[in-house]
């Protein structure tokens, strides 16, 4: 068993040379500096990918927990049929701070390291996941601003980040994206239609979103709305 193992690592470590010939990598992105972890509770699995070897264990154990905390919630309020596993990757060569494809989130290290508290980012993150909207679905500033007003509701501690919805300017208009959206969505929600967010994810999900989907739900138009809601913007 040994021998085999032994002569695996040896394949592997050459396929590996052979598929980056020239190219530098830095040390903690190739993949014996990796570690992953596999995780099931009920029925999810996350798998965790840490490129860093220097990633805060707290902070990953944080993540994990948010995972596990979040997800199955959201995908029993938004989309039951949401992947059950799920793959989280730290990676070194990503200067973002998070981005997702599919069933996988990756997440800069270094973000992190400065923003420790930031474990929202996960709740926003997984929610593209639930979301698991087609090309062509619907407007990229909805996308973002569900995945926030997701945050909002459902953030294990948005306090602890500092991260809040900004109050409202007149320079503002709802397709600004990600939060001012997402207080956009919230006002909605108390003002005008308690259903509508999970509509409006639902048409998009479902490739049947279009421009006149405000109106038929609230009566008015998104400009109508908007200029409502700049009116008298309390929540």
């Amino acid at each position: 068993m040994k021998n085999i193992q032994l002569t695996l690592l040896a394949l592997c470590l050459l396929s590996q040379a052979c598929a980056h010939n020239n190219s530098t990598i830095a040390p903690e992105s190739t993949p014996l500096a990796a570690t992953t972890d596999s995780i099931t509770r009920s029925d999810y699995t996350l798998v965790f990918i840490n490129q860093a070897p220097a990633f805060s264990s707290q902070v990953k154990e944080r993540m994990i927990n948010t995972f596990f905390t979040v997800y199955p919630v959201l995908a029993n309020a938004y989309n039951t049929n949401t992947q059950k596993t799920v793959i989280f990757v730290i990676d070194v060569s990503y200067n973002g701070v998070a981005a997702t494809s599919g069933g996988r989130v990756v997440y800069n290290p270094e973000w992190f390291r400065q923003h420790p508290g930031d474990i929202d980012v996960v709740t926003h993150e997984v929610m593209h996941i639930v979301q698991a909207y087609p090309g062509g679905a619907g407007p990229g500033w909805l996308t973002e601003g569900i995945a926030d007003y997701v945050r909002y509701r459902y953030g294990v501690d948005n306090a602890g980040a500092g991260w809040a919805l900004p109050d409202y300017t007149p320079s503002q208009r709802y397709d600004n994206s990600y939060r001012i959206t997402a207080r956009f969505l919230i006002w909605l929600e108390k003002h005008v239609y308690d259903k509508l967010v999970k509509e409006l994810d639902e048409s998009m999900r479902n490739k049947t979103y279009s421009p006149g989907i405000w109106q038929a739900k609230t009566g008015k138009t998104l400009e109508q709305l908007w200029n409502d809601y700049a009116a008298n913007p309390a929540l």
